[in-house]
């Protein structure tokens, strides 16, 4: 007999600074996929398994806002690191704050997912190529399962968005759902 499965869902980078139309680093794709997540999310909560908000968090002189280029975004006890309305967490959800791509490096996600019992991620959120192909990525090297809910991911352009659900469909083995 199988063992069941434990599953999470996780929201990566659904902030204002991403979202919002003027935002900082906006993503306007993000606006698109709001009702799949709210979906998701209350899937999640009916069946029972966590929610959990994996979330950029940044000083205000980041080294990632001059290594990568990009602008000042997420800074800490800002607006724009809060994730927006539309989606707000609940008392019972967890929110992990990250620095960089991967909701995994220099974070407590591993560590709270064992806690939980969980073997398995379902992904959401934006970027596809960036974030939430990188997340991908270290969920699979950690030995998690993982599933990308197509129509709950944003990505900046068209091509690249495809691009990362092609390689982590093919290369990762990550199923787009």
């Amino acid at each position: 007999m199988a063992a069941t499965k434990k599953k999470a869902l996780l929201i990566i980078d659904m902030l204002n600074d991403f979202v919002n139309q003027g935002a900082p680093l906006e993503v306007p794709e993000t606006r698109r996929v709001i009702p799949a997540i709210q979906e998701e999310i209350a899937r999640a909560r009916q069946e029972g398994y966590p929610v959990i908000y994996v979330c950029d968090s940044h000083e205000p002189n980041d080294r990632e806002f001059k290594r990568f280029g990009w602008p000042a975004h997420a800074v800490r006890g800002s607006l724009g690191a809060e994730v927006i309305d539309e989606l707000k967490p609940s008392a019972d959800d967890f929110v992990v704050e990250k620095t960089t791509y991967s909701g995994f490096y220099n974070t407590r996600l591993d560590d709270l997912l064992k806690t939980l019992g969980v073997d398995t991620l379902r992904l959401t959120g934006c970027v596809t190529h960036i974030c939430i192909m990188f997340t991908a990525s270290d969920a699979v090297l950690r030995g998690y399962e993982v599933e990308v809910v197509k129509n709950g991911v944003a990505g900046l352009a068209p091509e690249d968005h495809e691009a990362a659900l092609r390689i982590m469909s093919g290369v990762m083995g990550v199923a787009i759902v």
